[in-house]
């Protein structure tokens, strides 16, 4: 039984760096930007891999050790996050610029079909990239009010445009109000954020929707299937070791093991339908759970992927925090109330 189980966490790992693998050929496309976001994807697992990698052929590292490795894999992917940011501003500085007639600062008069032969200082360089078209420009352009974000300056930026300006409301609300109204007048074609730029100043930035993460594929809903039924087995398992037999062994005894396998699917189902409630009140769109099977105690739970943009970093908190949340409160119930309805024949007994 044993050796079963520690070939299934062999076969975890194996399966995780192939992932990994998988994730350094579809980053390599992106260039430096790509590896140093793998990177820390490798960062995050690394201390994982280890500690499970380690158990697997029977060697065991103290607490101390596996607070270390966490320290460090922080670290490491903080100083990542810093190298990246430093890689979009420089990017950002090498962007073409158009610079904006600053006679009338309105956002009526920012307009990037202005040019002419005669003025050639306002001709667009040529990018890799289609820019906005005149049309659309001009409608984008006015959604912009003194009430709510005053654009001086636009500049074109990949398929997109940002603007540079004063605000004067609440972000939040004065990315609410953008958004909105750029939905009205465009439909579901164009995105808006409202970012601080390295100077700590207000931009706004409008992309196509083109650019929008891509939802799960066919094959992807069905691998998020097989691993939910594969970690259901393991539940199970994981419940007859608790009570001294083997499951796969002797299916039989299901009844004996079911109180346990519905007491670890409740958190688990709680910890996603909260995901889903918080990312469907702030209309964002989050993925089926991919559940992560492991014999030693059922489940390592699961990952989930956003398959629409962040408005903000408050959503992004609000949808994270939802599911660990709402798992952990139901799990604090279930202990509560186990140990008020254990007596001296209880069947697992807890030295108090």
């Amino acid at each position: 039984m044993f050796i079963a189980s520690d070939n299934t966490t062999i076969f975890i790992l194996l399966i995780s760096l192939g992932i990994l693998a998988w994730g350094y050929y579809r980053a390599r496309p992106f260039g430096k930007a790509g590896i140093l976001s793998w990177l820390q994807s490798v960062s995050l697992m690394g201390p994982w891999l280890l500690f499970f990698g380690l158990t697997a052929f029977g060697i065991y590292i103290n607490l101390v050790s596996i607070l270390l490795l966490f320290v460090a894999a922080t670290g490491i992917y903080i100083y990542l996050g810093r190298k990246l940011r430093s890689l979009a501003e420089e990017l950002e500085d090498s962007q073409p610029k158009v610079p904006q007639e600053t006679e009338t600062p309105t956002p009526e008069a920012v307009n990037l079909s202005d040019t002419s032969p005669e003025t050639p200082q306002q001709q667009t360089p040529k990018t890799d990239t289609t820019p906005i078209n005149p049309e659309d420009l001009k409608v984008i352009q006015g959604i912009f009010g003194i009430d709510t974000f005053f654009a001086t300056e636009t500049f074109p930026y990949q398929e997109g445009v940002i603007f540079k300006g004063n605000l004067r409301s609440d972000p939040e609300e004065v990315h609410g109000r953008l958004s909105s109204s750029l939905q009205e007048k465009m439909g579901d074609r164009f995105r808006l954020f409202l970012i601080e730029n390295p100077d700590g100043k207000p931009v706004v930035i409008v992309l196509p929707s083109s650019n929008d993460p891509q939802p799960a594929t066919g094959g992807q809903k069905i691998l998020a299937l097989v691993l939910l039924v594969i970690t259901v087995a393991t539940i199970f398992q994981a419940g007859g070791l608790l009570l001294g037999f083997d499951f796969f062994s002797e299916p039989r005894r299901y009844g004996e093991v079911l109180p346990i396998a519905i007491g670890i699917g409740s958190v688990l189902a709680a910890h996603e339908i909260a995901h889903q409630v918080i990312a469907n009140r702030h209309q964002v769109k989050f993925s089926l759970p991919f559940f992560i099977p492991t014999v030693q105690i059922g489940t390592f739970g699961a990952f989930n992927r956003f398959e629409s943009v962040l408005p903000n970093r408050k959503v992004l908190f609000d949808v994270a925090l939802a599911g660990p949340a709402a798992g952990g409160l139901l799990s604090l119930l279930m202990l509560l109330l186990g140990l008020i309805l254990s007596h001296q024949g209880s069947l697992f007994q807890v030295p108090t």
